[in-house]
């Protein structure tokens, strides 16, 4: 068995035994509270459901109107998920099917209260329903399962607590949206079970299943920037809106930005400023990525990132206050659970994945470094995910630090470029002065590299 065969096989495994233990760490064997003869565990397991309808009726009490009845507060909440408790610990001493009754009774109730409250005019079930789920958890707590129930309590409240935003995303979505994600996940559905978990190819370095999966991560991640940008819009300014931008892509939001420019040239610092901050967020987003990737290379990069991440923020701030009342009209960034940009990223992520093994194989590390640049210029993303693989496998650490600084440095020039073309030419000239300082600093620091 090859290398890199055995390189997925035992990162399989790897990964396989970490999810193993963090389940049986969220569902341990059930083993009722009552079964323990540890009496502070009794008290902490009590402790905790008292907590988890706290938690859920404080946002219960905050959300409601003045004067406003609702089904459940600060104080019932808690009391629920005692009954919960109390109801599994009778049926453990007595009959399971009793706990079926106590749930029974409190539906009963539960709907009795719905019932009242929508004769007096008011709309929404949502107390009612956290109810049941209070009920629920702390039965949960008691039968043994003490961490998840407060995971699942925190979901909770922070879906509740979101509902002017929730709502306000479903009125800015479009069904061009809806689709694109449900076509994608049915996509996913079809493709993940067909597709050889094996590594397959040229040098046998592509492997279809770990390409689609990383094709979901970085769309995944791109789409929580996207979310948060239909949220919000660029009602919380210019650099609120530039980090949401560098979240998805900066290189697309530098794109919409630049195309704006043009009939907006009075706001031309105000985008240019934009542009350098989206671009110092790249260096974040590639940080994220390569932590959950591969935590080792991460501390082996996060030093000149986060400089290079600085420097670009500074430059912001230092000019941000000459900067005048920006347009709140939509930037325009594509759905990245798009089918098309979905199946594109992936295509240049395999030709990444081989184009970089051959250039090692053929060229050594300047090999790399040559094939880093290349794929900075459409992608940062595909070449920090391949960077991520590879390293230890076959390139040592500075090696791919030089490579990674190579692709963003690269990506950050094809963003002046950009500009130059699509852009105002104040916008061109004030994105040239911002991206060139980190232009320079990024060259100065791989000259320092290569010296050392």
């Amino acid at each position: 068995m090859n290398q890199d065969s055995t390189f997925f096989d035992s990162t399989i495994v790897k990964h396989t035994s970490e999810n193993n233990s963090l389940i049986q760490y969220l569902f341990p064997s059930p083993e009722p509270i009552i079964a323990s003869s540890d009496l502070l565990l009794i008290f902490q397991s009590i402790a905790v459901v008292v907590f988890i309808g706290l938690l859920i009726g404080l946002e219960r009490e905050y959300s409601r109107k003045k004067d406003e009845k609702i089904f459940a507060g600060i104080r019932t909440f808690p009391l629920i998920g005692l009954f919960g408790f109390t109801s599994a610990l009778i049926s453990s001493i007595t009959v399971d099917w009793i706990y079926g009754i106590f749930f029974l009774g409190f539906a009963l109730l539960s709907t009795a209260a719905y019932y009242s409250a929508a004769t007096r005019g008011r709309r929404g079930g949502t107390s009612e329903v956290s109810g049941f789920l209070v009920f629920i958890l702390g039965s949960m707590v008691f039968w043994g399962y003490m961490h998840l129930p407060v995971i699942l309590a925190i979901i909770i409240t922070l879906f509740l607590s979101l509902k002017i935003q929730l709502h306000s995303f479903v009125g800015k979505i479009g069904a061009e949206d809806i689709y694109a994600t449900l076509k994608l996940a049915i996509l996913t559905l079809i493709i993940l079970p067909i597709l050889p978990d094996k590594t397959i190819g040229p040098l046998n370095v592509l492997n279809p299943t770990h390409i689609w999966y990383m094709v979901i991560f970085v769309s995944g991640l791109s789409f929580l920037g996207y979310i948060l940008i239909k949220l919000y819009g660029t009602k919380k300014g210019i650099f609120f809106t530039s980090i949401l931008g560098g979240l998805v892509s900066s290189t697309a939001f530098t794109f919409s930005i630049s195309k704006k420019s043009i009939n907006e040239e009075n706001l031309s610092l105000n985008y240019g400023l934009g542009i350098v901050a989206a671009s110092s967020m790249m260096f974040i987003r590639a940080l994220i990525i390569i932590s959950i990737l591969n935590f080792v290379f991460a501390g082996i990069i996060v030093i000149p990132f986060l400089i290079f991440a600085l420097i670009g923020f500074t430059i912001f701030f230092v000019l941000y206050k000459k900067t005048s009342q920006v347009s709140e009209e939509e930037i325009i960034i594509k759905n990245p659970f798009e089918l098309k940009s979905a199946f594109l990223f992936g295509i240049i992520f395999g030709a990444t994945i081989l184009i970089t093994k051959l250039a090692q194989l053929y060229l050594g590390n300047q090999g790399i470094y040559i094939a880093s640049s290349l794929a900075g210029v459409s992608s940062v993303d595909a070449i920090i995910i391949s960077l991520s693989r590879l390293l230890n496998e076959s390139i040592a650490g500075e090696e791919a630090k030089k490579a990674i600084i190579f692709a963003t440095l690269s990506n950050t020039f094809v963003k002046i470029i950009i500009t130059f073309i699509w852009g105002s030419k104040n916008l061109s000239k004030i994105v040239l002065k911002g991206l060139g300082i980190i232009l320079s600093v990024q060259m100065i620091y791989l000259i320092i590299l290569f010296l050392i």
